[in-house]
């Protein structure tokens, strides 16, 4: 049984799986190895910084099947996206803000252009804009997301509906084969997967990341903006972002505005983490993570993945 899906046949990959590209876990090497295993890798170039495109676009780039770039659309200029364009990506993925200053440039250039959206009137956008892909995001997911959001397992075939005939991938909550499986039927193209991902050898996070990730629960995690306002980041309000527990989300949960007026606060929050009582970034990480217990090769776990997809279609066809 070959999963065969409109997502697959664009971009000429084996199975309907993409890297979420995850800012600051997402790299060269994870992006190759997915894209190695037959999924679509994801370079997490979040806001295009010049000097981390440097080093990691030529890893990404000398690998073997297609691969493509996600940007911040909030955080990026169009220096950012002709950086990235420069090095001819299959495909490029803009997400958290207004696509539409980037769009005529990426189509100039001929990559596909995937738009990942958190509610229908994103979604109505990206079928304006003429969106190749849609990624339907759920509040599930680990990292930044919409404030008001909606859960996965809804909000995924109202987007394809929305979208038809444009391929939509599933992503939020979505940790193993089974989720796959679950994304397919609900008439997503396929899933695009984080949190599992930054638990793989090749995924640039340091060794304690990893290790929370893996012995994480997802009752532990939380969608909150304190973490934002406390490490001083700009991300728009309007998104927020699912962490692990954190000790000063336990100290200014519900205390949101207080926090942002406290320059004091702030700056103790970065004295914590020189002193190395925090971590520089918080451990984002989505609802499934109790499904993720190894750190296997990317390239290893998106076989694994499919094989599971495969194996919980058929058992779903016997029912």
């Amino acid at each position: 049984m070959t999963l065969s899906t409109a997502f697959t046949k664009l971009f000429g990959v084996r199975h309907p799986i993409a890297l979420a590209p995850m800012g600051g876990s997402a790299g060269g090497d994870l992006a190759a190895a997915v894209s190695r295993g037959g999924g679509l890798g994801l370079l997490g170039s979040g806001n295009g910084d010049a000097d981390w495109l440097a080093r990691e676009l030529p890893i990404v780039s000398r690998g073997n099947g297609p691969w493509g770039v996600g940007l911040l659309t909030w955080a990026i200029d169009t220096g950012s996206v002709e950086r990235v364009l420069e090095h001819g990506p299959r495909a490029v993925m803009l997400s958290f803000g207004d696509p539409s200053p980037f769009v005529e440039r990426i189509r100039r250039a001929g990559p596909a252009l995937i738009v990942q959206v958190t509610d229908l009137e994103e979604a109505r956008q990206a079928v304006d804009l003429g969106a190749d892909v849609i990624v339907a995001q759920g509040t599930e997911s680990g990292g930044h997301g919409a404030r008001q959001g909606r859960s996965t397992l809804p909000f995924v075939p109202m987007v394809v509906d929305l979208a038809a005939p444009v391929p939509v991938l599933a992503a939020g909550g979505i940790a193993d084969g089974r989720g796959v499986a679950a994304a397919l039927a609900l008439g997503a193209s396929g899933a695009l997967i984080g949190t599992r991902f930054q638990a793989t050898a090749e995924a640039l996070v340091p060794p304690s990341i990893a290790t929370a990730i893996v012995e994480g629960r997802g009752q532990d995690t939380e969608r909150n903006r304190v973490l934002d306002i406390a490490r001083g980041s700009q991300w728009p309000s309007r998104y927020t972002a699912r962490t692990l527990g954190h000790r000063y989300l336990d100290q200014w949960r519900g205390r949101e505005a207080e926090l942002a007026a406290d320059p004091q606060a702030q700056r103790a929050y970065q004295e914590d983490v020189v002193r190395g009582e925090v971590t520089p970034l918080p451990v984002w990480a989505g609802e499934a993570v109790d499904l993720i217990t190894d750190l296997p090769p990317a390239a290893d776990l998106v076989a694994a993945l499919a094989e599971q997809a495969e194996d919980a279609l058929k058992r779903a066809g016997r029912h």
